[in-house]
C-alpha cells in the first residue's frame, strides 16, 4: 500500500471521486477533519455510504476517534467494505485490546478488520512496541502534528529533528514482524517537490507508503513507494546469480559481496513491486 488518501468523513461528496482515484487506500476521517458539531452527521454518512459497496474491501479504511464518540464510530462503520479501523490517539495496547473485543462484537466477518494505530503523543512512541504486537494491529503511523506540539520539537526544513521519533517506529514494526509503517502526512500540499524530496526521505528511513490530505500528493507517493523496473529488474537478476552459485561466492556488478542479507533486501524490492 503505497498511498491512503484522508477524505473528511462530512464531505459525502468526495466518497465516490476519492474511490475512483488513484489512492491505494481511501481512508475516511471521523475524527480531526470533522467538527464536533458534524460527527453525527459524518458518522451516518459515512455509514450509509459503506453499505453500498461491494468488493473494494482492501481500499477502505476508517479513522475513528476514541472514547464514546469512537464507540458510536465503531458501531457504524463495522462492516465488510471496511479493511482497516486507524484508531485516533492510541496511546496502548490495552486499548487496542478493547477495540479487538469491540470489533470482535459488531464485524460480520470475525477478525476481518484490521488496526493500523495512529501515535501521537509521547506515551505512545514509547509504547510502540508493545503496540505494533497486539491484536489486529497491522500497521502503524504517526500524527506528527500532535506530537510536535506535545514535544515542543521545531522541524527544519530535512525534518531530522523527527528522526529518532520515526526510526522507533520503523524498528518497533519490523521488530513486531508487521508491515512497515506509513509515513506521516504533510500539510503543505502545493509544494509537491518538497512533498516528493521528504518522501523519498522517508522512504530511505524504512517507511513504505504515505497518508496524503490532497490527491496531487497521490502520484508522487504512488512513484516513490513504486520500485523502478530497472531496480525490480537488477534483484531479479542477483536473486539468480546467487541461487546459481550453489554457495560459492557472489559478487554484484560493482564488485560487492552478496551475501544473505544483501538477497533479503533484494528480495523486499520484489515484495515492494507485488505490493
Amino acid at each position: 500500500m503505497r498511498s491512503a488518501l484522508y477524505v473528511p468523513g462530512n464531505r459525502p461528496e468526495l466518497f465516490e471521486k476519492a474511490l475512483t482515484g488513484p489512492a491505494d487506500v481511501i481512508l475516511l476521517d471521523l475524527e480531526d477533519a470533522v467538527p464536533l458539531c458534524d460527527k453525527d452527521f459524518a458518522r451516518a454518512e459515512v455509514a450509509a455510504w459503506l453499505r453500498t459497496l461491494m468488493d473494494v474491501r482492501r481500499r477502505i479504511w476508517v479513522r475513528v476517534n476514541t472514547g464514546d464518540v469512537g464507540e458510536a464510530d465503531l458501531r457504524a462503520v463495522a462492516q465488510p467494505a471496511v479493511a482497516a479501523i486507524c484508531l485516533a490517539k492510541t496511546e496502548s495496547a490495552q486499548q487496542i485490546r478493547d477495540v479487538d473485543v469491540a470489533l470482535g462484537e459488531l464485524e460480520v466477518r470475525p477478525g476481518s478488520i484490521a488496526i493500523c494505530a495512529l501515535l501521537e503523543t509521547a506515551a505512545a512512541i514509547l509504547a510502540a512496541p508493545e503496540i505494533a504486537s497486539a491484536p489486529r494491529v497491522a500497521r502503524l503511523q504517526i500524527g506528527e502534528a500532535d506530537l510536535r506540539a506535545q514535544l515542543g520539537i521545531t522541524p527544519g526544513a530535512d525534518d531530522r529533528e523527527l528522526l529518532a521519533l520515526r526510526t522507533q517506529v520503523v524498528l518497533a514494526s519490523a521488530a513486531a514482524d508487521i508491515a512497515p509503517p506509513l509515513a506521516p502526512v504533510s500539510t503543505d500540499f502545493r509544494n509537491l517537490d518538497a512533498f516528493r524530496e521528504s518522501t523519498r526521505a522517508l522512504w530511505r528511513l524504512g517507511f513504505r507508503g504515505r497518508a496524503c490530505i490532497h490527491p496531487a500528493q497521490l502520484p508522487i507517493a504512488n512513484e516513490v513507494f513504486t520500485p523502478s523496473p530497472d531496480a525490480v529488474e537488477r534483484a531479479r537478476a542477483l536473486i539468480r546469480r546467487f541461487e546459481n552459485a550453489s554457495g560459492g561466492v557472489v559478487l554484484d556488478d560493482a564488485g560487492r559481496m552478496v551475501d544473505q542479507a544483501v538477497i533479503r533486501q533484494a528480495r523486499r524490492v520484489l515484495d515492494d513491486d507485488a505490493g
